[in-house]
């Protein structure tokens, strides 16, 4: 792969090229992508979705909105320092095509801001009890009429592949959806392959896919354009796009860190605990005096947690410059992390996370509420959208489909669209909309 070409400023419905150094800067494409995902309203609707805590009344809990700006923030400055040491590497970059350092921070910072912006309510388990609706539930009736990899879009549902359809998406009179550039696009896919075959090899990049089946035309034009390298056999499936394990960091580094800090100011974590657990990790750059000033916990786990991200960033960047060649021959398969130096104390402190606060009580109680939630819209609203589509409509069906936005009456010849349609909805509600929609449709909602 060749960095002139994973730069790439081209965006959808583009005829010819756009170059770098007729840009401007004072308003550049890959800052111009931020823009777009900012004012979005499938990110704004982030401000209601499970980080960690779902339906949580507390102030300081992230949800997938914060997290989002912050991993944007941390990918940034990741982005930077290795753009920085690009431009040194390869002076042509700068000098014949006009890419600065900072471009490398501009895209790797739009890309993580989308990075979760295809995730369902209730957190992870949102996507699981897509999934399971049609794997087990209700949904499995539809298997023998879908293709192997349309079924297996379904009962896998994936946020990675739902966040290219909210970023691309097309539908009447909006081509592309945000039309971001491709270089954007290249470094949200972490995993730039179809649905099957499931995890066909060890590799990061195999672990997930990165797009429905409905969506891989255009995924296979991104790809091509920016030179990512096409793996062997009939499947699609490319070597990832070097920003994305760029992306990957920044995501790690902020849910190891600062989920923690949640659990520690929610009390699922102890104080003595977690000072034990973050000053292994940054004991290279403590300032003892300083830190022994501090008189408040949050104070003290602030300071730490800032030193901690601090450390992990140039640690990404540094393995991330070792391995460059080999990234860019499509010849490294690890998340950058898994390369750090500070691993054992990551695994300690996401090995103490899992315990107390993603198997919570209280994490555990509204995961199971969501399942429910999800599975009944995804229920009632696939059958009346089937039912219209098949002239069988009751009054009762036509009344739900009333409830759904403007955008999502497009009509689908395609059973598989029909269904992708639908789990697309229920997926950008947040938390509070498809509990209130639950409740309206259970007749428990106040009038």
């Amino acid at each position: 792969m060749h960095w002139e070409q994973l730069l790439s400023l081209k965006r959808q419905g583009d005829k010819g090229k756009r170059l770098r150094k007729e840009q401007d800067d004072t308003r550049l494409g890959f800052e111009v992508d931020y823009d777009r995902i900012i004012f979005s309203s499938a990110f704004r609707s982030l401000q209601d979705k499970t980080q960690v805590i779902p339906l949580s009344k507390t102030d300081f809990v992230h949800t997938r909105l914060t997290h989002s700006l912050e991993v944007s923030v941390v990918g940034r400055s990741i982005g930077r320092l290795v753009g920085k040491k690009i431009i040194e590497k390869y002076p042509h970059l700068q000098e014949i095509h006009g890419y600065q350092a900072n471009d490398f921070g501009a895209i790797v910072a739009a890309a993580s801001l989308s990075h979760d912006i295809g995730n369902p309510p209730f957190g992870h388990s949102g996507e699981k009890a897509i999934g399971e609706y049609f794997k087990i539930g209700n949904g499995k009736q539809f298997k023998d009429q879908l293709s192997p990899k349309e079924w297996q879009d379904l009962i896998d549902f994936e946020g990675n592949a739902n966040g290219l359809y909210v970023l691309t998406g097309t539908r009447p009179g909006v081509s592309g959806g945000l039309r971001l550039t491709y270089a954007t696009l290249g470094a949200f896919m972490k995993y730039p392959k179809e649905s099957l075959p499931k995890k066909p090899t060890p590799n990061i990049s195999d672990k997930k896919y990165g797009f429905f089946q409905a969506d891989k035309l255009f995924f296979q034009e991104v790809a091509e354009e920016l030179g990512m390298i096409k793996k062997t056999g009939t499947d699609i499936a490319f070597q990832r796009h070097p920003l994305a394990f760029l992306v990957e960091a920044a995501d790690d580094i902020c849910y190891t860190i600062i989920d923690f800090e949640d659990g520690i100011n929610l009390g699922l974590v102890s104080e003595d605990f977690a000072l034990e657990y973050l000053i292994n990790l940054v004991k290279d750059s403590i300032d003892s005096s300083k830190f022994h000033q501090l008189t408040t916990k949050e104070d003290r786990i602030s300071y730490l947690r800032a030193l901690a991200i601090g450390s992990l960033i140039n640690d990404a960047v540094k393995v991330f410059i070792e391995n460059e060649e080999a990234i860019l021959r499509g010849e490294f398969h690890s998340a950058l992390t898994d390369k750090s130096k500070y691993k054992v104390q990551m695994d300690d402190i996401i090995k103490l996370s899992v315990k107390n606060i993603y198997q919570s009580r209280e994490v555990v109680e509204k995961e199971v509420v969501g399942y429910q939630i999800i599975q009944t819209l995804l229920d009632k609203f696939i059958t009346a959208f089937n039912n219209k589509f098949n002239g069988e409509a009751s009054n009762y069906d036509n009344l739900l489909l009333k409830m759904l936005p403007e955008k999502f009456h497009e009509e689908k010849d395609d059973l598989y669209k029909r269904l992708l349609h639908i789990c697309h909805y229920v997926s950008l509600l947040t938390d509070g909309n498809a509990l209130e929609l639950f409740e309206t449709i259970n007749g428990r909602k106040k009038l």
